[in-house]
């Protein structure tokens, strides 16, 4: 049965950093590419992060490139989202993801529970 769990969200003031992480089990984890999503309040789920397999590449979403960054430890089963320089704008459900693809209906793949990320101004 596959599981993802995330942690470390909080509360951080704007400009300020978090880091989250996401522990996987069920599964191959250090076979499978990973991404991560989020979810504002009240808007839909935005894919922010792909990250391969091995850890060597990552692709960004234009909204996070430059403070954001994803890495892994595949020993430990363990994705991780350290992200820097947090705007308000960053504020939401962070989830990580496996299998994630696009679909008519909207984002399909396995993720865990979420943690939640809040961005004081």
């Amino acid at each position: 049965q596959v599981q993802l769990v995330e942690s470390g969200g909080g509360l951080v003031q704007s400009g300020g950093s978090l880091r989250l992480s996401c522990v996987g089990s069920g599964f191959p984890f250090s076979q499978n590419h990973l991404a991560w999503l989020r979810q504002p309040p009240g808007k839909a789920l935005e894919w922010i992060v792909d990250i391969s397999y091995n850890g060597r590449g990552a692709n960004y979403a234009a909204s996070v490139k430059g403070r954001f960054t994803a890495s892994r430890d595949n020993d430990k089963n363990t994705a991780y989202l350290q992200m820097d320089n947090l705007k308000p704008e960053d504020s939401g459900v962070y989830y990580c993801a496996k299998d994630l693809r696009f679909t008519s209906a909207g984002f399909a793949g396995s993720w865990g529970p979420g943690t939640e990320v809040t961005v004081s101004s």
